[in-house]
């Protein structure tokens, strides 16, 4: 009976295919019978016939489908946990086997449970076992979004094979992690591991999936790199009605008009939705996947993500192939057998007719899901009938119960390895370093950091069909970059290429978006700017042939905008300017607007100060003052000799005319509107060089962009000691070094007896005289050479002493006639002096300090020798 149950899902899985071949068959024949009749054999030539059975005699055989056999390993390679199950190990097989048997007892209908496959040694293990929990170094593995993405690029997709049928071997995580693939089962047995060292509560699922979802086809969905993160709105604060409050003025507008207006929009707006959704419907339905002949059919594993630990607010599920997280209400998935964490096995008790749409998750429920072990970490719901029974009988087994213990079977430990990722390995990401991926009508390509030259990292293109022919636009993203280069965007059909950068340049340069057509100077591009970085404050720059704008925050002055306008250069003849500040654009209009400085008084503080370079002529609009509705100007004319040097400006009244919006207050003298002229000169002047520090900063900004393109270094850690040439050349120069000095240290280890040995001809065996000898003279020639060196630092002493002592009588006899510098020199002669007399009478103390010590020292290594050691 076991058997004949076993072997049922199997055939349910087999019974659309024996239902598709009878109804191709049945096509066959009717198509078979509407054909017209082949013409009689009688009628045919004689060549016709030999056409015939020479036809006859080719046959063809179709080639017999086997199943592909499975990958072997090195059993070497793998621990003993591998190739043994442990005693407890076995139990819990046992255990398994016969929880398997009650459920296909009770439910003879249900496909079979994944509980025990064969590991890479051929060994049945549970399948709790062989997760392994592990939490590992890298910091981007912590949260669940970088794990997920770390496991869907780091491996290779093997598709199960059939389709509807549970794989017969489960690999362990730490040899999917060496060999870079895995079926949907490994995926989620390694994700999962990871995730529940993390701190997740985290469970393997088992269960059927879509087509699309089974193969990783994502050819029908949005990249996610295009999906637009919802926006969360703020909600508004009710303003407080406060007692005292002004009433607004009444509103005179027609109550029914506003309505009426109210009306037509939201017919407009639900007009409008109801095209878009025809529209979408449409679209999907045009893009709907053909009917897959195995749907509901195809087994897949997935990982569920349980909210409560790790802040998690709600349940999830993680799709282990694509790295991306869908809500349990999900259309991909079609129904769950079973989850599983290294602690139990749940079997889902639930009617999946509907997908897992509206499936509970309360693993502690066991009306919905019938869990393996008794240890169950889930709380689990009181079962009101049992509670009365429990109370009768608390009073006569109270005793009893306090002597036994409750006994019950818990996991053994999992029998995998300790999952290890070198750096190099969690670098590379993908298999060769490279992957890519298609999208609808979006193509991502990825790649291993370190990789490529230019420190690309990803690359996403969009296209405008769904061959993938038509580029739009690209995205490129980067990293360990020299010049801090993140992203750089190119809009194929505007020809606009925007580019940005982290903080760290030179010039705080944050984003740069220019024409791809045009990319040098003096044509169309905006720059926004690091303004925190800058000291003048700089927000964003926007360039064209004619103008320039410039945005600032924070500044001293109250500067926030400068606009200068260009006109077109004069033709000249000649050799053109070398320098291109002598070869600028003439300067038209400079326009700069100041925010208001309180310090000042409205009518004195400038709002708006205008350069007519063209014209000669100054205009400067102040601030409106509070109760004012307009604001006091003023305007000058240049004088004719305003740009020579040291010339006298002549002012005139007619020069200058002016607004003021309070008629009572005093005008101003001449002398005081001769010094505003003059300063407004100096900010001319301080502008217009201004202006052409601005045009040279781009100018340096594109040719640095020239050289970093051409070069495009990467910035290497100092840690990294694989890739980074600096550090070796440096550790390889360390250890050059040490080798020398060990080499010159055995240099300086000369044998002191060598000198002696030679005058007597270096004799391979000393007799008894010759060693008394070779001692007495190598003490002697030691002897010698402390005193001479004492003798050395005393005469060296006695020199300096006689020099100070005749320099302190030149300076008696010429101290009157003496200048201060020459009483300066003598001063510093002396204090050098007397320094080193000072430092040579401490080495003669030291040395007949040391001096005896250094001749016992000798005495010994004397007597220790090997050669002379017998004598003494």
């Amino acid at each position: 009976m076991e058997n004949e149950e076993e072997n049922k899902p199997a055939e349910n899985g087999e019974e659309p295919l024996k239902e598709e071949n009878e109804e191709e068959a049945a096509q066959k024949e009717e198509g078979e019978g509407d054909e017209e009749e082949p013409a009689n054999i009688e009628d045919l030539t004689e060549d016709a016939l030999a056409l015939k059975a020479e036809l006859a005699k080719i046959v063809v055989h179709p080639p017999a489908s086997e199943p592909a056999p499975m990958e072997e390993f090195d059993q070497s390679e793998f621990s003993p946990s591998y190739k043994d199950n442990l005693p407890k190990e076995n139990l819990v097989l046992q255990y398994a086997e016969n929880f398997r048997r009650q459920m296909v007892q009770l439910y003879r209908d249900r496909k079979p449970l994944f509980l025990n496959p064969i590991n890479e040694c051929g060994i049945e293990k549970f399948v709790c076992t062989t997760i392994r929990p592990t939490q590992l170094e890298y910091k981007e593995l912590y949260n669940w979004e970088g794990a997920a993405e770390f496991v869907a690029d780091y491996l290779n997709i093997e598709p199960l094979k059939p389709e509807y049928e549970l794989p017969k071997r489960l690999i362990s995580p730490t040899t999917v992690l060496k060999r870079q693939k895995g079926n949907c089962f490994e995926y989620s047995t390694l994700l999962c591991s990871l995730l529940i060292g993390a701190g997740y509560d985290a469970y393997v699922v088992s269960g059927y999936a879509t087509k699309e979802t089974c193969l990783a086809d994502e050819s029908r969905d949005i990249c996610p790199l295009l999906k637009k993160k919802e926006e969360i709105k703020a909600e508004e604060k009710k303003k407080e009605i406060k007692k005292y409050n002004v009433k607004p003025p009444r509103d005179l507008r027609s109550k029914f008009e506003l309505k009426q207006e109210a009306k037509r929009k939201a017919e407009k707006e639900a007009e409008e939705e109801k095209r878009r959704k025809e529209e979408e419907e449409r679209i999907a339905e045009l893009e709907k996947p053909p009917p897959d002949p195995y749907y509901g059919l195809r087994i897949h594993a997935w990982v569920l993500v349980l909210s409560g630990k790790r802040e998690v607010p709600e349940n999830f599920f993680i799709e282990p192939f694509t790295g991306l997280s869908h809500s349990v209400d999900s259309a991909n998935y079609l129904g769950i057998e079973s989850v599983w964490n290294n602690i139990n096995y749940w079997v889902n008790m639930q009617d999946c007719s509907e997908g897992v749409k509206g499936l509970s998750y309360d693993l502690g429920d066991c009306t919905v899901w019938e869990y393996m072990f008794p240890n169950n970490d889930k709380p689990l719901l009181r079962i009101p009938e049992a509670e009365d029974d429990i109370l009768d009988g608390l009073d006569d087994d109270e005793d009893n119960e306090e002597n036994e213990v409750e006994k019950y079977l818990d996991m053994p430990p999992s029998w995998v390895d300790a999952l290890k990722l070198s750096l190099r390995d969690f670098q590379m990401r993908c298999p060769q370093g490279k992957k890519t991926k298609l999208y609808k009508r979006a193509k991502l390509e990825k790649f291993a950091h370190y990789l490529m030259k230019d420190g690309l990292v990803s690359k996403l293109s969009v296209f405008e069909n769904k061959e993938l022919t038509d580029l739009i636009m690209t995205r490129e993203y980067f990293a360990h970059r020299l010049d801090k280069l993140t992203q750089r965007v190119t809009d194929q059909r505007k020809g606009l290429v925007i580019e940005n950068f982290e903080p760290g340049r030179p010039r705080c340069l944050k984003e740069h978006t220019y024409r791809s057509s045009a990319p040098g100077p003096e044509n169309d591009r905006t720059m926004l700017f690091y303004h925190e970085a800058r000291v003048d404050g700089l927000v964003k720059r926007v360039e064209s042939p004619t103008e320039m704008t410039e945005e600032y925050v924070n500044r001293d002055d109250f500067l926030y905008y400068k606009h200068v306008e260009y006109g077109k250069r004069t033709k000249k003849f000649g050799p053109q300017e070398s320098s291109p500040a002598k070869n600028s654009r003439p300067i038209l209009k400079m326009v700069q607007k100041f925010h208001r400085n309180r310090n000042k008084a409205a009518n004195e503080d400038i709002a708006e100060l205008v350069f007519h370079m063209s014209e000669d002529k100054i205009q400067i609009s102040y601030h409106t003052e509070d109760p004012r509705i307009a604001s006091s100007t003023r305007e000058y004319l240049k004088p004719a000799n305003w740009d020579e040097k040291g010339a006298i400006l002549t002012f005139s009244s007619d020069m200058h005319q002016t607004f003021q919006v309070d008629p009572t207050e005093p005008h101003k003298k001449q002398v005081e509107l001769y010094q505003v002229l003059l300063m407004l000169l100096k900010a001319e002047e301080k502008c217009r060089s201004d202006v052409l520090d601005s045009e040279q900063e781009v100018r340096a900004i594109l040719d640095d962009r020239v050289k970093e393109e051409t070069a495009s270094d990467l910035d290497i850690s100092v840690y990294d000691t694989e890739r980074n040439e600096k550090a070796k050349k440096h550790r390889r120069e360390l250890e050059r070094q040490q080798l020398e000095e060990k080499m010159r240290k055995q240099e300086m280890d000369i044998d002191y007896l060598a000198p002696f040995l030679a005058k007597i001809g270096n004799p391979e065996k000393l007799a008894k005289a010759q060693a008394f000898s070779l001692k007495e003279e190598c003490l002697q020639d030691l002897k010698q050479r402390l005193i001479d060196k004492a003798n050395l630092i005393q005469a060296r002493f006695e020199k300096e002493s006689q020099a100070l002592e005749e320099k302190q009588l030149w300076y008696q006899k010429n101290q009157v006639s003496m200048g201060k510098e020459d009483e300066e020199q003598y001063l510093t002669y002396c204090k050098d002096a007397i320094f080193r007399i000072h430092i040579l009478d401490q080495r003669l103390a030291r040395h007949k300090e040391q001096a005896p010590h250094k001749y016992m020292q000798l005495e010994q290594k004397l007597r220790s020798d090997e050669r002379l050691a017998e004598f003494f």
